[in-house]
């Protein structure tokens, strides 16, 4: 398919149609190689409720955004590096039909489609492209990924302490290494992941710990890899002392599996060819 459009006035001109929807707000998308191959409207979990979204896939990049008219303006546009993606199918629940998560490193959520047919198109449509782009790079699947956020709705206590009450003035917040929704007092440190954000980012009491521990480990493991270094340089002599931290066990509520957070919304898809 994408031999078949590549280097089309077809494709040049369904390209130039959805970047005159995104208008300005938008990045470009024209560039040598790349093919519109589909498009369409699924439901995306937000934060506060799903919501439709429009996506496009091309052969290396997949783009959405918010609709304002659709097929004629969208805003709030989001490229995806195909490279990046990993896909997992998620079972249906009462409220929600036809789901999976796209995963990434910087961000990871769940989508649906309209019925179990476009959900097997949209994914065989993905995973054909995310394929072609591995072997032609000759990268490995990625293995890290964001969490993916509870939605607000999914509780109403904070899913680390279990006491706080959220209300209108307990606002909720989320931990961007678990995800979990947590009170103020249970998410006050900030911590640097630079494959999330160059900024220190909100993450629980418990992931502060965990990440500490793993810095920890990591710098540890970088100080016997140059010992035999340092030793081997005449007058070196390291510094003594031992430094130990006592840290509590945590106790973290485990979040049913099998909540309904979602719910189902028309949604309709079309793929080139």
């Amino acid at each position: 398919m994408v031999d078949h459009l590549a280097n089309t006035e077809i494709n040049s001109q369904r390209i130039a149609a959805v970047e005159n929807c995104f208008g300005a707000s938008g990045q470009p998308l024209a560039v040598p190689g790349r093919v519109l191959l589909g498009e369409g409207i699924l439901t995306k979990e937000c934060r506060k409720k799903p919501k439709p979204r429009i996506f496009f896939l091309f052969n290396d990049i997949l783009v959405y955004g918010s609709i304002v008219i659709n097929k004629r303006k969208y805003n709030s546009q989001h490229i995806i590096p195909l490279e990046d993606v990993t896909l997992e199918t998620l079972p249906d629940t009462l409220q929600m039909k036809n789901r999976w998560m796209i995963k990434t490193s910087k961000k990871s959520f769940v989508v649906s489609a309209a019925s179990l047919t476009e959900r097997k198109e949209w994914i065989s449509h993905l995973e054909e492209c995310i394929r072609h782009l591995l072997t032609k790079t000759g990268r490995q699947p990625s293995t890290e990924h964001a969490a993916p956020w509870i939605p607000d709705k999914a509780t109403d206590i904070c899913m680390r302490c279990t006491q706080t009450k959220f209300s209108t003035l307990t606002r909720r917040h989320h931990c961007r290494k678990c995800g979990f929704v947590v009170c103020a007092d249970c998410s006050r440190q900030r911590f640097l992941m630079p494959r999330l954000s160059p900024k220190p980012l909100r993450v629980c009491n418990l992931c502060y710990r965990q990440l500490l521990a793993e810095k920890k480990e990591e710098a540890e493991a970088d100080r016997r890899q140059l010992e035999p270094i340092r030793s081997a340089i005449p007058g070196y002599e390291p510094s003594s002392g031992d430094d130990s931290d006592k840290s509590d066990d945590d106790k973290a509520d485990q979040w049913p599996a099998d909540t309904a957070f979602y719910t189902s919304e028309v949604s309709w898809s079309s793929f080139h060819s």
